[in-house]
């Protein structure tokens, strides 16, 4: 027996549900592809970053604008005695204590937060320093459902909580960015302190990611389309 092919008429619930399918699907491919864009625009930031000159601090604050991943640099004295805090960090796979101090800004009221790095006692040896703090200013990560809760009787933060980490330090109020240190003193006796201002593995996968999100938005249309159509006997 012979069957042919009839369209039936679309149902509505299916036919909404399947729109609003289709529309979360392009909207997530148009995000990606916005992502895209701003990726590429941070690693070619980043890339230039390498060989830029630092900027005196107080000179980049007073210009503004977007100041991340800006190279800065400023003198803090009182860096090598100031109380620390710990973040809790990863580093190539293993975890890290990032040490956090506060300096007073240069010629105002408030303080900014420097990431001096991690203990590493594999670190190699460096030249002593004599001058400027040279670093490069960083928006902190934000809080997430996963991350723990702090500990600030114990100094130990696991996400980058400016405002309490400058609180438990004692300084004033802080900038809203960190100070990521390239350049600073190192511990006169034990482990040297890793510096990682710079990231070195960003990754940059949104083209791929929004292909799939249009990949999935237009087999949906495929599946829709299909469920039209029925077989009816000849």
């Amino acid at each position: 027996m012979m069957s042919s092919l009839t369209i039936q008429r679309p149902k509505p619930v299916s036919t909404i549900l399947a729109l609003i399918g289709f529309c979360i699907l392009i909207g997530l491919g148009v995000w990606q592809l916005q992502r895209l864009a701003w990726k590429e625009g941070l690693l070619a930031h980043i890339a230039a970053l390498r060989d830029a000159p630092a900027r005196p601090l107080g000179e980049a604050l007073k210009a503004g604008s977007d100041l991340d991943y800006t190279r800065v640099s400023f003198s803090c004295p009182s860096l090598v005695a100031a109380p620390r805090a710990k973040i809790y960090g990863v580093q190539d796979g293993q975890i890290v204590y990032r040490q956090m101090a506060a300096c007073p800004l240069p010629g105002q009221s408030g303080s900014v937060l420097v990431d001096i790095g991690y203990e590493d006692c594999a670190a190699k040896e460096t030249p002593p320093f004599a001058g400027e703090l040279v670093g490069i200013l960083r928006k902190p990560d934000a809080r997430t459902f996963v991350t723990p809760p702090d500990q600030p009787q114990a100094m130990l933060w696991y996400w980058r909580d400016l405002t309490s980490i400058a609180q438990a330090l004692k300084a004033g109020p802080p900038l809203p960015l960190f100070l990521a240190l390239e350049q600073g003193p190192q511990p006169a006796t034990g482990c040297r302190l890793a510096r990682a201002a710079i990231p070195t593995n960003i990754p940059n996968r949104h083209f791929e990611y929004a292909l799939t999100w249009f990949g999935l938005a237009a087999a949906l249309v495929g599946v829709y389309v299909a469920s039209l159509f029925r077989k009816r006997p000849d």
